[in-house]
């Protein structure tokens, strides 16, 4: 089969295009052609091997796993021995590391049944960046219907989910987002936009929920926007720091929490079957519905992530395998 690979970190030109065997199939797992593909900056950062503390575990030097790539979305080939849930032929979506790939084998938590009213390329484009706005808002920043809640970096992978996801659990929604986005984030049905480049956000408040993608405000900015018993979920950053890069926020955020009656929050998302069908009944109720900016063939994988780090993206960018 085809694959991107890599066997060094590095700038996304270190991803090539080559043949490679298809994937044994575990008890637990499942076999899936891809058909498509979704890229995250989260990729990136496993390309570069940055923030450095992201090669622990996956080779300090060179990358222990030769794939990358996360989500995917395509039919399944064949089904491990333990496997009840899916047969050949269904249509599924998920994550598994070296999704970048036309075949990827996939244990059965990490997948769930494809939405019927999305295509591959739609479908590619959900598991990590709405499964991070789900547990964000529901799990980590406990939002209730009625509360006001402002998503800051709106229009990308994550923001973009959010504020959808933030409207279908009956929260009052607020988006922060560039000039050359407003309209297309208003068209997500948020109940107000506000441009950065021309205002504060921290003055539209206070708000009862912040989550916060773009991290680009301190932290103190970001407390300011709460109410006195506010909640601030953080899941971005800067990556200037080389050593731990986006963590650092999420790390500053939960030990300021501990002096404050505000709930200050750094999480990480953690995919699981539920999670996935969850979102696909919201989408599939339509309440909720992905944003693809652009589509690569999967041999121009590494412009497309390169496209994704430059951090300008308008929704989510994918291969088509």
């Amino acid at each position: 089969m085809k694959a991107i690979v890599r066997s060094a970190y590095g700038p996304p030109d270190v991803l090539e295009l080559r043949d490679v065997e298809v994937p044994a199939v575990g008890d637990d797992e499942v076999l899936v052609r891809v058909r498509a593909a979704g890229v995250n900056p989260y990729d990136w950062h496993h390309v570069t091997g940055r923030p450095y503390i992201m090669r622990l575990g996956r080779g300090l030097r060179a990358p222990k796993q030769a794939e990358t790539g996360v989500d995917l979305a395509g039919t399944v080939e064949a089904v491990g021995a333990g496997v009840t849930r899916f047969r050949p032929g269904d249509e599924v979506f998920g994550m598994k590391g070296g999704a970048f790939a036309e075949y990827v084998a996939v244990p059965v938590d990490r997948l769930a049944t494809k939405p019927v009213n999305l295509t591959f390329e739609q479908a590619a484009a959900v598991p990590m960046a709405a499964i991070t706005a789900l547990q964000a808002l529901r799990d980590a920043g406990r939002i209730q219907p009625g509360r006001r809640v402002l998503v800051n970096g709106a229009s990308g992978g994550v923001g973009s989910f959010a504020v959808q996801i933030a409207r279908s659990l009956g929260a009052e929604v607020t988006a922060v987002c560039a000039t050359r986005n407003v309209e297309a984030v208003r068209a997500l049905g948020v109940d107000h936009v506000v441009d950065r480049t021309r205002e504060d956000f921290v003055r539209s408040g206070p708000f009862d929920l912040v989550l916060d993608v773009a991290g680009d405000r301190t932290l103190a900015d970001r407390r300011r926007a709460l109410t006195p018993t506010g909640t601030l979920v953080v899941v971005g950053g800067p990556k200037r720091n080389r050593w731990i890069g986006p963590l650092g926020s999420l790390l500053r955020a939960n030990l300021a929490s501990r002096f404050t009656d505000q709930r200050l929050v750094g999480m990480l998302a953690k995919v699981n079957h539920a999670d996935l069908e969850c979102l696909r009944d919201l989408i599939e109720a339509g309440r909720v519905r992905p944003v693809v900016e652009r589509s690569y063939p999967l041999r121009e994988a590494a412009e497309a992530v390169r496209y994704v780090a430059a951090g300008h993206t308008r929704g989510k960018v994918v291969l088509v395998v």
